[in-house]
Order: C-alpha cells, then structure tokens, then sequence
C-alpha cells in the first residue's frame, strides 16, 4: 500500500492548502515575488459564498483563494495540463477578485493588490532555460518596462520544467517545489531534508494514505481517473491540432484513455482486497473485463 497521496490531485491539494493557513502561507511567502519587509504574516480564506463562481470549470483542479492581513488577494490554483484558455482564465479570477473589492465600499485608491499563483503540471511557455519555470506577468509601461505595476500579479510555476540544483538545500522555496514534484504513491520514504522542516513535514503526514478513510480513497481515484483522462484528451488535442482537437481529440482521448485508466485504477482496488463486484460497481467495468486484469 502507498504511503502518500500525491499533493497535485484535487482532494489532497485542498485538504493540505485549503485547511492550514499556515502552510498556504509558508507557500506563497515562498513562491511569489513579494516586495522586500511584505511578507504575508496572516491569511484568512474565503468563504464560498464570498468567492465569484468559476465560469469554467473544465480542466480546472482546484481554487485556494485567501487575504492577508494587510487586505491583499491570493488565488492558488493548481493545473494538471495546460491549454490556451487558463492563461484567460487566471486573469478573469484575478480581475473579479480586485473589483470585488468594490463591492465592499472601497474606493479607488483602497484598492489592494491581487496575487495569482498557478502551478501548472504540464509545459505552458515555449521559453528554455535551466531556471525558466517560473514566468511571471505584470501590468508594465511598453516604452518604460521598470515602471511595473503590482496591482495584478501572475505567477505560474510549470512543476514539469523544475529540477532542484542542489538536493541539500534547506530553502523553503526548494523545499515546495520537491514537495510538489516529487511526492507521490510511488514514495516509499521522503527525503530527510523534506522531513526536517516543520510545515513540509506537516504537509507530508496530511497525505499519508493512513489518514484517509475509505470513502476519501475512493473520491481519489476518481479525481485521479480524471485528471489521467483529461490528460490523455490534451495530448490528442495537441497531436491532432487546436482547430480538430477541440471538437475531436477531447472525445477520442476520453474513447481510447477513459478505458486505460479504468483499468489501472481496478489494478489498485484489486491489490487492496477489494472484490470485483465492488471494483465493477466503483469503474464501470465489466466482471469480465476485471477478471482478465
């Protein structure tokens, strides 16, 4: 049996980010680029009915949106593929969260700055370089482009480009980023380094697989099906190009991966003692089909 859930799927990344300010904090202190002495000392999350509904939810794992306690906005969102539409999409989050700061009676020159942080598990940018997976997006003045703007922030971190210098480094930023990049089922034991530190120890346990009860495994293989499928989608859509893929390579990635993935999620249940009924009953699966597994 696994020791960890991976932190990139929707349940663990909303139970680790979602329900420990202080971890979403140590995260953000440590990945975006805040001004030196502005640290984030405090967050607060934002309660659902205060948070502007997505417009689209396809493709989308999962929104950590909080304030801090000097009034600034902070979108977490965490991507398992990319496509043309969330760089959109992150724009659209952060925009309705500065001018729903309106709403509250602020004027103009009240208004905070608003962060967005996206760690995309997939290629986004075309740019190479040892160190070019984090881009960073401001509003900035074309002619005079040190005259930078803060009131929108747009970080995404592509988690695929990344790959730690140095594997002794205690620096926190270091420290998520192999969180995010290396943690998953197949870890048998996480690096010492990993453990020494307090909050990165404290994720770490959030996603022993002790900790979860049936039901959550469950609801974790299916956001993990999901998010395989989607993913073999995306890859279809790329291959065959936007225009078809669009109208096709959804549909064929679902035909030919949907079925694939059924199976290795049935692989698991099955190594977990679980019989082929209830394993049918969880995939969709034939009797016959799991038999022959």
């Amino acid at each position: 049996m696994a020791k960890y859930l991976n932190p990139k799927v929707d349940l663990t990344f909303k139970i680790v980010f979602g329900e420990h300010p202080n971890l979403v904090k140590s995260l953000l202190n440590a990945l975006l680029p805040l001004p030196e002495g502005m640290e984030i000392v405090k967050v607060e999350y934002l309660t659902p009915e205060n948070v502007p509904e997505n417009p689209s939810k396809k493709y989308s794992i999962v929104d950590v949106r909080c304030t801090d306690n000097k009034g600034r906005g902070f979108i977490v969102e965490m991507q398992s593929y990319w496509n043309r539409e969330f760089f959109s999409r992150t724009i659209y989050n952060a925009a309705s969260m500065y001018t729903k700061q309106l709403e509250k009676g602020n004027p103009f020159e009240r208004l905070k700055e608003v962060y967005a942080l996206a760690l995309v598990n997939d290629e986004a940018f075309d740019y190479e370089g040892d160190d070019d997976y984090m881009q960073e997006f401001y509003i900035t003045n074309k002619k005079h482009p040190e005259d930078r703007r803060s009131d929108l922030s747009f970080i995404f971190v592509e988690l695929v480009k990344y790959k730690p210098k140095d594997r002794g480094s205690r620096a926190i930023k270091e420290l998520w980023l192999r969180f995010l990049t290396e943690i998953d089922e197949t870890t048998k034991k996480a690096d010492d380094v990993l453990l020494e530190n307090p909050e990165i120890s404290q994720a770490l346990e959030i996603l022993e697989t002790s900790a979860y009860t049936d039901a959550d495994m469950y609801a974790y293989n299916d956001a993990l099906l999901e998010i395989m499928t989607q993913r073999n989608a995306m890859k279809n859509e790329r291959e065959d190009g936007y225009a078809e893929g669009e109208a096709n390579g959804l549909a064929k990635g679902r035909e030919e991966g949907r079925n694939e993935e059924k199976l290795a999620i049935a692989r698991k249940m099955l190594a977990k003692g679980m019989s082929i009924d209830d394993v049918s009953e969880m995939t969709g699966l034939t009797p016959d089909e799991i038999s022959k597994i």
